[in-house]
């Protein structure tokens, strides 16, 4: 960040700027106070239910049911349904079907009877929605599983897939890490179908809404080009019909010895459940034993996931110790915690550990990579991803490690790594590079639009403003240079500056939304383009500006998503008025608006922080799959919070 003269602010008012000190030492007191005894902060993973209800369903079909407690599940999901009967995607979105369906499902499966009061206000809403036929696709595989739903209505993924290699156009590594991890063992299961008896049984007749007996088991079409895939899905239907399977069994034994590969010795795949569970359900269908070591330690993992409580027992999606630990180490430093202090110390010798030096799926498509990621979890050695480690690589070099050759040359790895994870846009995407083929999103069993990994304007503007930090000193500026070169930055800024929208703002493809975008846009090329970026600099600020709320604060629903007239609206978030204040901040305007936001923005954090020194927050601000899947991040509405307030004391320090 650029720095400012004091009397650059001199509007803030005396009593604010006076409790400005007392508001971060309590903010850090409480951020020490979580920190694990190994150095590392972590945090719960909040998403919508179905994953806790698909994880009710694996160990039903696994017979593991009995040695987890699911009746604390059925609380969990009881305590999460809504006023108007549904489950929600996201705190406050009036419910949706497919997430409805999913938790009806398990309470279910768990015994509860369609005749209670809780399910018979459910099953309201899951008819007035459409019912069944009108779920995603996941939702109604899960219900294929235990008879509930017919195969033939879901896509066919034929197992040969898993023998193209390039040259060909499209391999399995043309799908994002986290659709391929999750798609793999699914080639397995759509090509056995298995229907499992759960005892008792179940029937969910009650919930489609043309009546069980109308309805029509065939994939929704779009009414325009893609429906090619529906005629090409018919067709791998006859093949099927007439067993005409070329290369089944091959493609089928690919697909087993690459989950048996990317299992990680503590059990996980992919760092996520989605992979974990689809892979346990793989498993399941290839015959292995429920006391195999391989479907041990994958229980095992997704147990690792899951958090109870005296009464609820529920999963997260995934677990977040890196980030949590480097965003943690990046607002306390910020904040003005010494350098050296003996958490930082502790955190940043944690993080050196967690350093992938091993090669992952990305190899496939970047030969010339060399290790130095870190990835979102404990353990995850075949994804680590570029925002974790730009951030990561921010956090160490603003503290001070016993070992500091050490620590340089990590870092040093990590922008080696990352430099050549950039895409032939210019830009960066999360985990594979030109990772892009739109068309994938159009097939039907790609209903979540979540096929691809492309190159986005967050994952950019953070890369930009990793180089721009770690290279204000001139030193350091000639140690990355040979990476980060001219010529990539070059590309980096020009696919940024282009991504701009016309009303100033940037999309946010990891974090809700152009608030989130805009945000680090700014610190981008604030740092890095200054001159060059002058003009859209000032269009960022204007709009963040623009649509500041009333009470000081900046919120945007996730509905923004589906509806860009919506974006950067919504009720005021801790988390979100934060990555405002720090994009305003970093940005450096010094017109009177400017000044003026970031005072209000500033008192709305430090009105509305507790007494233990933190904030409450309930909307989801974190993005899995925009439209789809949020997060909650139980420390986002701490982290950036502190992380704005202490550089704003930096501004107007006395």
């Amino acid at each position: 960040m650029q720095t400012q003269e004091p009397q650059q602010l001199t509007g803030l008012d005396r009593a604010i700027r006076e409790a400005i000190p007392g508001g971060i030492a309590a903010a850090q007191n409480y951020l020490l106070g979580l920190q694990h005894p190994d150095g590392y902060w972590w945090a719960e993973l909040e998403s919508n239910v179905t994953i806790t209800a698909e994880i009710v369903l694996l160990h039903k079909i696994w017979g593991t049911d009995g040695d987890r407690p699911l009746a604390k599940a059925e609380h969990y999901l009881r305590s999460h349904q809504r006023p108007h009967g549904g489950w929600e995607l996201f705190y406050g979105d009036g419910g949706d079907l497919s997430t409805s369906v999913e938790a009806y499902t398990a309470l279910r499966v768990l015994g509860v009877p369609a005749s209670d009061p809780a399910l018979l206000k459910a099953k309201e809403f899951i008819l007035s929605r459409g019912g069944i036929s009108k779920t995603r696709i996941f939702t109604k595989l899960h219900l294929a599983l235990i008879g509930c739903y017919d195969w033939s209505g879901l896509p066919s993924l034929p197992a040969w897939v898993m023998l193209l290699e390039s040259p060909s156009p499209f391999t399995i590594y043309e799908l994002s890490s986290w659709a391929r991890g999750s798609t793999v063992p699914l080639l397995v299961v759509f090509d056995q179908k298995p229907v499992y008896k759960l005892e008792p049984a179940i029937t969910l007749d009650e919930l489609y809404a043309e009546g069980i007996a109308n309805v029509a088991w065939e994939l929704p079409k779009a009414g325009d080009w893609s429906d090619i895939f529906i005629g090409l899905d018919g067709a791998f239907k006859f093949a099927e019909s007439i067993n005409f399977t070329p290369f089944r069994t091959e493609g089928l034994r690919k697909a087993e010895q690459w989950i048996l590969e990317r299992q990680e010795t503590t059990g996980d795949w992919g760092g996520i459940i989605p992979a974990m569970l689809n892979s346990m359900l793989a498993l399941r269908c290839l015959g292995y034993d429920v006391d195999d070591p391989v479907v041990r330690r994958g229980l095992r993992a997704i147990d690792n996931f899951a958090v109870e409580t005296d009464d609820t027992y529920w999963v997260q999606a995934c677990v977040s110790p890196v980030w949590d630990t480097a965003l943690g180490m990046r607002s306390l430093t910020d904040s003005g915690l010494a350098p050296d202090h003996p958490s930082l110390v502790r955190a940043g010798e944690w993080l050196l550990d967690k350093q992938i030096l091993d090669y992952g799926d990305w190899i496939v498509k970047n030969p010339q990579g060399k290790p130095g990621g870190w990835a979102f979890e404990f353990e995850n050695r075949f994804y680590p991803d570029v925002d974790d480690t730009a951030v990561v690589a921010m956090a160490l070099q603003d503290v001070t490690l016993p070992d500091e050759a050490l620590k340089r040359e990590a870092i040093a790895r990590a922008v080696r790594w990352v430099a050549t994870m950039q895409c032939k846009t210019g830009g960066w995407a999360a985990f594979d590079i030109d990772n892009d083929q739109d068309w994938l999103n159009a097939i039907p069993y790609g209903d979540l639009k979540a096929m691809i990994d492309p190159s986005t304007a967050d994952i950019t503007a953070r890369v930009l403003e990793m180089h721009g930090r770690l290279c204000r000193e001139p030193n350091l500026a000639s140690r990355y240079a040979s990476d980060l070169t001219p010529q990539r930055l070059e590309r980096g800024l020009t696919f940024l500056l282009n991504e701009q929208e016309a009303d100033g703002s940037w999309f946010g493809r990891w974090g809700v939304n152009y608030l989130y975008g805009t945000s680090g846009a700014l610190s981008a090329l604030a740092l890095m383009a200054p001159e060059r970026g002058q003009h859209a600099i000032a269009r960022g600020v204007n709009w963040l500006v623009s649509c500041q709320n009333p009470d000081g604060g900046w919120g945007e629903t996730c509905r923004s998503y589906d509806d860009p007239t919506l974006k950067g609206q919504g009720p005021s978030t801790p988390s979100q008025s934060a990555w405002a204040l720090l994009g305003l901040l970093d940005a450096d305007d010094s017109s009177a608006a400017a000044k003026s936001a970031i005072q209000e923005g500033i008192r709305y954090l430090l009105e509305t922080q507790t007494p233990e020194g933190t904030w409450e927050e309930q909307e989801f601000t974190g993005t899995g799959f925009p439209r789809h899947f949020y997060i909650r991040y139980h420390l986002y509405r701490h982290h950036f919070p502190l992380m704005a307030l202490g550089r704003y004391h930096n501004v107007v320090r006395p």
